[in-house]
């Protein structure tokens, strides 16, 4: 059960049209031999099935009334329950909190600071990403220097477009909330073509920024125009939706822990991905937003 965004790799979720997570299939190996545990599949699976998986596994129908019915019977003790997954998710972006103060405060109009302070968070959240297991320590770390450069560069979009973090912040939380709600309903399911179409996308839109990037180091200051004007507010909708998606696969990615069992130390993975897609969309909403106000 690993991240969904797009530079990080997921033990939860399909190869093929099956789910490689906490759904083992488990008939094909990774030579198609029965009984065989498929490479880069379920680290957890063992063949026949997953072992956290305590019956049948469920249909469409089963998932509705599983959300239906009372939790009568507490989950066994040590594996992953949503008071662990929110509790985890509280602490990573508390700690996103406290980076943030401090680059708010320590780095005024520092943005060679805070670019810094995001390599070092990208460099602890990719060897997190290579971890077999969740490392708190690796997490909490990426989620406090992520915080100050998010932070630094807040002060210094508020300075040019006051209120700007404020409002970014409000609309990620209505991203969130609303796709929260749209899961709960089943508006939106996850399904392997959904992940395979959202994930291709993703891939292009990662593309095109880097290639944006090169253009703007190396030649025009605006790079291709992907970050201003009427092109720049479409590819910043693009990477809000993106980031919702990412959210929708997170939350695949707790159910599907909690329904077959996981240990509980993967909820520091869950939050981890939660937090992960929350900072993607909340810059994606403070660039459109200064565009706007442009």
């Amino acid at each position: 059960m690993r991240s969904s965004n797009p530079v990080l790799s997921r033990r939860g979720f399909t190869h093929g049209n099956d789910y490689a997570g906490f759904e083992s299939q488990g008939a094909r190996g990774a030579q198609g031999v029965p009984g065989g545990v498929r490479q880069g599949g379920n680290p957890y699976a063992q063949a026949p099935r997953n072992p956290y998986d305590q019956g049948q596994p469920l249909t469409a129908v089963g998932f509705e009334q599983a959300y239906a019915a009372p939790a009568a019977v507490a989950a066994p003790a040590g594996t992953m329950t949503i008071e662990d997954v929110v509790r985890r998710t509280g602490m990573t972006l508390g700690t996103v909190a406290v980076g943030a103060v401090l680059g708010w405060v320590a780095l005024p109009d520092n943005y060679g600071l805070a670019v810094g302070a995001a390599l070092i968070a990208f460099v602890l959240a990719m060897v997190q990403a290579f971890k077999r297991t969740p490392v708190p320590a690796l997490i909490l770390g990426y989620a406090l220097f992520e915080g100050v450069f998010l932070g630094a560069i807040s002060r210094i979009y508020n300075e040019a477009w006051q209120g700007a973090p404020v409002q970014a912040v409000l609309g990620t939380m209505a991203v969130f909330a609303g796709m929260l709600v749209a899961y709960r309903a089943r508006i939106i399911r996850v399904t392997a073509r959904y992940q395979r179409i959202g994930l291709a996308v993703a891939v292009g839109f990662v593309l095109a920024m880097l290639v944006n990037l090169l253009f703007a180091a190396f030649g025009n200051a605006d790079g291709l125009g992907l970050r201003t004007g009427a092109l720049g507010i479409v590819f910043c909708l693009l990477g809000i939706a993106l980031g919702a998606f990412f959210l929708s696969l997170d939350f695949k990615q707790v159910e599907d822990g909690i329904r077959g069992g996981a240990p509980r130390q993967e909820s520091w993975l869950a939050a981890f991905g939660l937090t992960l897609s929350l900072v993607w969309i909340y810059l994606e909403l403070l660039r459109l937003i200064a565009i706007l106000r442009d």
